[in-house]
């Protein structure tokens, strides 16, 4: 059954031209479902890694609606690889940082007679990028920041700010006559291509794949999201002492300088693969590991959307908005006064105390049994 929100829920844009310049003046109503059964489809949701991954039930859920519709997915082109791996994308449009690149791709978007575009973005970029696309139906956030709503012709109001980055997205889908599934699906194509380069480079390290190991991702955005390195050092030594690895730590080749003091905090032995996996491969190497060991980080939710047990450590973010999402994993988060603060700069006193009130010894009670467990195949 199809569930469209209510005329109530969906704002329809339609305004004066005064309050409303740039929104379309026809009336528009509730959306129908059957209006885009073959539509031509702009999905904009540019970055970051974590919210890309957020965005794969969105597009599952409207090609099980739409099996017929094409979705062109327009993404920064640093993230472009990982869009490829997404099941149900037709076709992916990546563009540069730089505003000149959106404005100039926005006139090559005209040419492609989008019917519909969807802005998970919300931001005046993204929605001036939907605007100049020519599609007729613009839909994203009422809540969407610098102006962004204005440029839609309808809204998505968000009732509550804590709820899911995934269920929140999902809720456009909805407003568009979606049926939404009870489990959202995260559609990554795991190629073969992909595993034979996996295979190969954990191969020159001395890991086997097929064999139980841990994931570590020690890295983050936000200096405010990083477990201090010693902590990490403390979990590598303890996991190694109670025969549970090997770990791997996986990251870009910017974090690398991480995992060389890790290994100088610590005694014990792990593989390093930092710089080392393509984005379009981290999937396929995720996909086989026993459990992950990260910060709050993009590599977080890929490992959780693929149904790996994660460990995560929270300070200033919330897991109730960007957790892992699913059943089985594991977030442990210091509590302050002032968590969650959300911001990339801590002012706090003592610095960052909601990291260092979670101790080495607690993620490795919460890693034995799963690395003790039989293996599942993935």
């Amino acid at each position: 059954m199809t569930h469209a929100l209510p005329s109530s829920s969906v704002s329809d844009g339609r305004g004066s031209p005064e309050d409303c310049p740039v929104a379309s003046k026809k009336p528009q109503g509730t959306l129908s479902s059957s209006a885009f059964s073959r539509a031509r489809i702009l999905l904009i949701k540019p970055s970051s890694l974590g919210d890309i991954v957020h965005t794969f039930p969105v597009v599952s859920a409207l090609k099980a609606q739409w099996p017929a519709s094409h979705i062109t997915w327009l993404v920064k082109r640093q993230w472009a690889e990982l869009v490829e791996r997404a099941e149900g994308i037709d076709r992916v449009w990546p563009v540069d940082a730089m505003v000149r690149s959106w404005v100039r791709e926005s006139r090559a978007l005209r040419a492609e007679r989008f019917d519909l575009a969807i802005d998970l973005q919300g931001l005046f970029r993204s929605a001036i990028v939907a605007r100049f696309s020519g599609a007729p139906t613009r839909i994203g956030f009422a809540n969407g920041r610098e102006g962004s709503p204005w440029f839609y012709t309808h809204r998505v109001p968000v009732a509550t700010p804590d709820v899911h980055a995934v269920d929140r997205y999902l809720s456009v889908a909805a407003a568009l006559g979606v049926s939404l599934p009870d489990r959202p699906r995260f559609g990554f194509r795991l190629l073969e291509e992909d595993m034979t380069v996996v295979r190969k480079l954990c191969e020159s390290k001395g890991l086997s794949v097929d064999k139980p190991w841990v994931a570590m991702n020690i890295g983050a955005r936000w200096p405010t999201k990083r477990w201090p390195l010693t902590s990490f050092g403390a979990v590598v030594d303890q996991l190694y002492g109670a025969h549970l690895g090997p770990v791997v730590m996986i990251g870009s080749s910017e974090e690398r300088c991480y995992t060389e003091r890790v290994r100088a905090l610590t005694q014990s032995p792990f593989i390093d693969l930092s710089g080392e996996v393509p984005l379009r491969c981290l999937p396929a190497l995720l996909s086989k590991a026993t459990a992950m060991i990260t910060n709050d980080s993009g590599p977080m939710h890929i490992a959780a959307a693929l149904g790996v047990p994660v460990i995560a450590i929270f300070g200033p973010t919330s897991a109730i908005r960007t957790g892992p999402y699913g059943a089985g994993h594991h977030v442990l988060a210091g509590q302050p006064s002032c968590s969650p603060c959300f911001s990339r700069i801590c002012r706090h006193d003592p610095e960052v105390e909601c990291l260092h009130l979670i101790k080495p010894t607690q993620v490795v009670e919460v890693a034995r049994p799963l690395l003790a467990a039989p293996r599942t195949c993935r």
